[in-house]
């Protein structure tokens, strides 16, 4: 047992909880702060392979060994963010901080997840330029790590989530019609339609007791004026640009902030919206916003980083460090907003029979979701021969049979990418 698992469990013992039924509210010490802080942190470092590999990352980390969370409520914080625009794994883990450690804890949550990449992306824009990874061996290899991870996400949740006929039926189906009808808005409208399903013909159970409090950090009036900023700012900044049109800054908070209010589906959705921001303006030249994406596509974390190379690569200030933090805070705030505002109502609602009627449907939907994006885009793009097959093997017997961390399998499927990439 490692000092934070220790940390944990003596955490839950002081609040009257266990690992089998977690309590969020946990007197906020600096202790809990930090570990908030450092799990998101080497979450950061480790989590490659886009938005739904972070959802296994996450589910491994804060479900499975840390126990913050159960699986029904882990469940219920992926469909609430899928359900809101914005990167969908940043909103899960500024959530969970915020659970474990009220807004503080989400801040953290964020910061610990978002600086590994953005750090990266900002250094390749001071001039890493000529770095090429878009066929390098190491980098196959992470995204083979990622096939292993997401596929032992799905069978987890499918155990807990769609464990009957009914549950397992709704997860299929929306997985069918996830990879044949594909839309910016397809998963909100299979997780509403789900929802109506499982209200009308699933029987609600009582899981209250088990489940984590999700509201007890976050006041209502917390919620409430996190949201009231958010649609201010959407509605208020495109008004103060046409006023100030001049001022550089402005134009920049205001295109990056409506580019992360606006997207449904996850990062690479958010790349038409920024190209017509930074690109067809002059911002930015064409080739240059392409080469900041591919190395996106090469470091852990979130997609939305990419503001953070954009900022610094900006022809004409707010560049640099200065605007890569301008841009990095604009694109991620409305998500941030959207992750609060809706917390402090959950567990309220979350009570309600026929709304638990309708999670469960929810949440056998959101394991078809996965299922769907396990084989399109992860699996597609990855596995091409029966070499990354049997790569990719190997790695998800070592998630699930050796019970290796997450990271390791990284490291070790990266080292295994290098090596055979002459083949």
């Amino acid at each position: 047992m490692d000092a934070e698992e220790a940390l944990d469990i003596e955490n839950m013992r002081q609040s009257g909880g266990s690992l089998d039924n977690p309590k969020s509210s946990l007197p906020l010490t600096p202790g809990i702060l930090f570990q908030v802080f450092w799990v998101a942190l080497r979450l950061g470092l480790t989590s490659f392979g886009g938005p739904i590999a972070h959802i296994g990352y996450f589910r491994q980390e804060y479900v499975a060994k840390r126990g913050w969370l159960d699986e029904q409520s882990f469940a219920d914080v992926l469909a609430l963010s899928q359900s809101l625009p914005g990167p969908a794994s940043s909103k899960v883990g500024i959530i969970i901080g915020a659970i474990r450690a009220g807004l503080p804890g989400g801040v953290l949550a964020w910061l610990g997840f978002t600086i590994p990449s953005a750090t990266a992306l900002i250094a390749f824009g001071y001039g890493l330029q000529e770095f090429t990874v878009s066929n390098s061996g190491w980098l196959h290899g992470l995204k083979i790590a990622a096939v292993a991870v997401v596929a032992q996400a799905v069978w987890g949740m499918s155990r807990n989530l769609a464990p009957d006929r009914e549950r397992a039926s709704i997860a299929v189906i929306a997985s069918i019609v996830s990879l044949t009808w594909a839309t910016s808005f397809t998963a909100i409208i299979i997780i509403v339609v789900s929802g109506i399903i499982g209200w009308r013909f699933l029987e609600a159970s009582n899981l209250e007791s088990s489940r984590v409090t999700i509201s007890d950090r976050i006041k209502p009036w917390v919620g409430i004026l996190t949201l009231v900023i958010f649609f201010s700012l959407l509605i208020g900044l495109p008004i103060l640009r046409q006023l100030f049109g001049t001022n550089q800054t402005l134009l920049v908070i205001d295109s990056f902030y409506r580019s992360g209010s606006l997207v449904f589906g996850g990062g690479h959705v958010v790349l038409p919206l920024l190209q017509a921001e930074v690109v067809d303006t002059g911002w930015i030249a064409k080739e240059t916003f392409l080469a900041g994406y591919g190395a996106t596509q090469a470091v852990p974390g979130p997609l939305f980083t990419f503001g953070a190379f954009l900022g610094t690569v900006m022809t004409s200030p707010p560049n640099g460090l200065v605007g890569a933090v301008i841009s990095l805070s604009a694109i991620f705030l409305p998500a941030f907003f959207l992750a609060i505002g809706p917390l402090p109502f959950w567990d309220v609602l979350r009570q309600r029979p026929d709304l638990q009627s309708a999670l469960k449907g929810v949440n056998a939907a959101v394991v078809g979701l996965l299922l769907a994006a396990l084989y399109d885009p992860i699996w597609t793009n990855t596995i091409q021969d029966p070499l990354d097959f049997a790569l990719a093997s190997i790695a998800l017997a070592m998630l699930m049979l050796w019970r290796l961390p997450p990271w390791a399998v990284v490291i070790l499927s990266s080292l295994a990418g290098m090596a055979f990439s002459s083949f």
